[in-house]
């Protein structure tokens, strides 16, 4: 199968081109991962970078499952599949109408747990790539991760901002999900992502 991780680590050495794909060995059936991206105006500077990762891992492994959102939810795994990352990604962003708009992450989540929850999200680990700001109540934000956490077995923010040593997540979006959070995380270029490969590793059977 294809090694993401070792993918990743080997395109920092190309501006994060993935021209050396690397494989290993399955040796156990690994848990479903969940992916789920904003794509909000306010992450527009790092939507590229973790749209690739998006579709890299789709590439890598069979149980995955990749959504997006900004004010909705759009299950985008079909349209990342395939080994043309730049035609896939083209894809990803026709089929998302709400791109570059605003930010309901409590409502978001909640489609994923009723449309998606059981299917896809049980024992499964997920992660959220998003900056925290949302526009919805952070009431309907943090029931919605209490709800995924108890379906899921492991639940991974990352946080593109929290690369900045000055950074402190005052958002209250950011407030309401991080009480539910296993690992919170930045998510800002290939060299993060890379560690949060290297988190997940063990944790993926």
């Amino acid at each position: 199968i294809h090694d993401v991780r070792g993918t990743l680590r080997a395109s920092l050495r190309f501006q994060g081109e993935p021209i050396e794909r690397r494989f290993r060995q399955r040796t156990t059936r690994p848990r479903p991962l969940v992916l789920v991206c904003d794509v909000s105006g306010s992450m527009a500077p790092y939507a590229r970078i973790l749209l690739q990762y998006l579709q890299a891992s789709v590439a890598a492994r069979r149980r995955v499952e990749a959504f997006v959102f900004g004010t909705r939810l759009t299950r985008v795994t079909r349209e990342l599949e395939g080994r043309d990352p730049d035609r896939a990604l083209e894809r990803a962003a026709a089929a998302v109408l709400d791109w570059s708009g605003g930010t309901r992450i409590g409502a978001s989540l909640a489609e994923l747990n009723r449309e998606h929850g059981g299917r896809v999200g049980r024992g499964a680990v997920v992660v959220v790539l998003s900056d925290g700001w949302d526009r919805g109540e952070p009431e309907e934000l943090a029931q919605e991760m209490a709800r995924l956490g108890r379906c899921a077995h492991r639940v991974i923010w990352l946080n593109p901002l929290k690369a900045d040593p000055r950074y402190e997540p005052l958002a209250r979006g950011m407030q309401a999900a991080l009480p539910h959070v296993d690992d919170f995380l930045a998510g800002n270029s290939l060299a993060s992502l890379a560690e949060l490969a290297d988190l997940m590793e063990g944790d993926m059977t």
